[in-house]
């Protein structure tokens, strides 16, 4: 991560640019770095990106849930300061933006959300029965992407570590639980806010129909495919993904 990670209160976060202020949610094992070239592109365009680093593995187990990240997150605005927040996220962080986007919707002027959980939640959490064997981690990790090339040996590392970490894995199981029941295909059709949808065409995850869902559900809407790209388009496929969303932020004057 080549940006400097800031520490206040109860947050540490980083911090790049001045201007309307986009806040970035990351996913569930989706590092910081993971929106270097979002946060270098969109602070150079007039944006304040901020990208808060989520409790994951430090809230209590009761409270290691969709819900009181999506609180966790409304204080942290509450400490910055901010209005008219417009909030990126991807996997997790998505499901997050758009929890928190239910319960706070005065704050935020706008939503983009990528390989979001939210409606389709059978591959978070699972599948770490063999979490010992290296190659069999280093396949999932692969697998998010469209490019196995892209699960550097950091990133297969990382996972390795979490998933074998005790105390990660209770957390991560029980975030993929909160994930199920905090299914929000009830709840879409009541948020007004403007959103962005942009998908990889070749999510293994979060299939391309959870994206058409999402679409169908939100009252506004509009949803753009990156082809060749899986889970993390910001990450495998970042010029096309902030072309995409630049554009999107201009024509809703954003």
């Amino acid at each position: 991560m080549k940006h400097l990670l800031k520490k206040e209160k109860n947050y540490s976060y980083i911090e790049i640019g001045e201007g309307k202020p986009i806040i970035v949610l990351h996913g569930l094992m989706g590092g910081l770095s993971n929106f270097d070239a979002v946060t270098d592109f969109f602070s150079a365009k007039g944006y304040r990106v901020l990208i808060p680093e989520l409790p994951i593995y430090t809230m209590s187990l009761l409270k290691t849930n969709v819900k009181s990240f999506a609180k966790y997150l409304h204080d942290f605005i509450e400490f910055k300061g901010l209005d008219d927040v417009i909030l990126l996220g991807n996997s997790l962080g998505g499901h997050i933006g758009l929890y928190h986007t239910k319960l706070f919707p005065e704050k935020i002027k706008a939503l983009i959300i990528t390989g979001s959980s939210g409606l389709y939640e059978s591959a978070m959490g699972g599948g770490y029965t063999k979490r010992s064997d290296y190659e069999v981690i280093k396949k999932k990790a692969q697998d998010v992407f469209y490019d196995p090339e892209v699960a550097t040996k950091e990133i297969v590392d990382e996972v390795y570590e979490t998933v074998n970490d005790r105390n990660k894995l209770i957390k991560t199981l029980a975030i993929a639980k909160s994930a199920i029941r905090h299914n929000m295909a009830k709840d879409l059709p009541k948020m007004q806010t403007p959103t962005c949808i942009i998908w990889g065409e070749n999510d293994n995850v979060t299939p391309p129909e959870v994206a058409t869902e999402f679409d169908e559900l939100l009252p506004d809407s509009e949803l753009f495919w990156i082809d060749k790209c899986g889970h993390a388009a910001m990450m495998e496929r970042p010029e096309e993904f902030n072309t995409i969303l630049n554009g999107w932020l201009i024509k809703r004057s954003f």
